[in-house]
């Protein structure tokens, strides 16, 4: 597909939303996973092998068409968004996890969104309607080129300019948010004939699955101990995806607008949904667990402001 939305667009979309998660990390981040790995390691279980099967169940249950049924499990594959950051602020969840769950799950996401992504390409043979595809490993390259090298000139920005990048955090936090936006009503536009279509085929399984995301990201870490403040920042954390991301390696790895489409439609019903959860769970009691990965009150001011 050679057009502006797959090859301007999105890859632009990505490097700024990237960028910005950059900007946020520091290598502490990535640090706190050795030293308090109980949590981090429950959340990103419950994101690389939960999620994956809860998302092959319900497209079987829905028993969706060939291609979207893969843009499913692009979808359940892809990493937590920056956008989880904000809504785990906005709800008393633990922004520092969050931040760090983003950055260990971009990178693990470079291993095994191929794997989940080539497994429903087989399992679901779209090549019988006529498309073919595949994930290579010279166009994942080319995906995560624009991810990670992002997030590598941010982190190199705030470790030389930390003032330029804490005035830049907000400015590029909107930018991401109206870049998803304008990605997401691009990729409804671009198939603007079936949008009524696709949302009776693919409202309802994305809807059940963000509401699945979100409570497996809050009730499994709270039953193995994990306290309110991290299970706060594991639901939304596992519950807002990278929508951008999916919808790239869709439009502009696999070549299809159609395996875009729940993504394109998971980031338009995630707002509200995330915002609904977060309310209801925040209302319980905010106590903090000793294993979770919560660093010192400056440390935790710098992080949330």
């Amino acid at each position: 597909m050679d057009s502006p939305l797959a090859t301007v667009a999105l890859p632009a979309a990505l490097a700024i939303i990237m960028f910005g998660l950059g900007l946020s990390l520091t290598t502490a981040d990535f640090a706190r996973v050795a030293k308090h790995p109980r949590v981090v390691t429950i959340a990103l279980a419950c994101q690389l092998l939960i999620l994956p099967a809860i998302a092959f169940g319900l497209v079987l249950l829905f028993d969706l068409p060939a291609l979207l049924a893969v843009g499913m499990m692009v979808l359940a594959a892809s990493p937590g968004g920056t956008t989880a950051n904000l809504f785990s602020h906005l709800y008393r969840g633990d922004v520092a996890l969050n931040i760090t769950l983003t950055a260990v799950n971009s990178v693990i996401a470079v291993i095994t969104l191929p794997i989940v992504t080539n497994f429903a390409i087989g399992y679901f043979d779209p090549a019988e309607t006529g498309t073919s595809m595949g994930l290579q490993f010279g166009k994942i390259l080319q995906v995560f080129a624009i991810v990670l090298i992002p997030v590598a000139i941010g982190m190199l920005v705030r470790a030389n300019r930390a003032d330029f990048a804490r005035r830049m955090d907000k400015p590029v936090r909107i930018a991401s948010a109206v870049v998803l936006v304008l990605v997401i009503v691009g990729t409804i536009v671009a198939e603007r004939e079936n949008v009524g279509s696709y949302l009776a085929d693919v409202g309802a399984i994305t809807a059940l699955f963000c509401v699945a995301s979100l409570a497996v990201g809050y009730w499994i870490p709270k039953a193995l101990g994990a306290g309110q403040r991290q299970s706060i920042a594991c639901s939304m954390e596992i519950g807002v995806h990278n929508s951008t991301l999916a919808i790239a390696i869709s439009i502009s790895v696999l070549d299809s607008v159609d395996i875009a489409i729940p993504a394109a439609v998971y980031g338009v019903v995630m707002f509200p949904l995330a915002a609904a959860v977060g309310w209801l769970i925040s209302r319980g009691p905010q106590t903090e667990a000793t294993d979770a990965p919560a660093p010192d009150r400056s440390e935790r001011t710098a992080e949330s402001s």
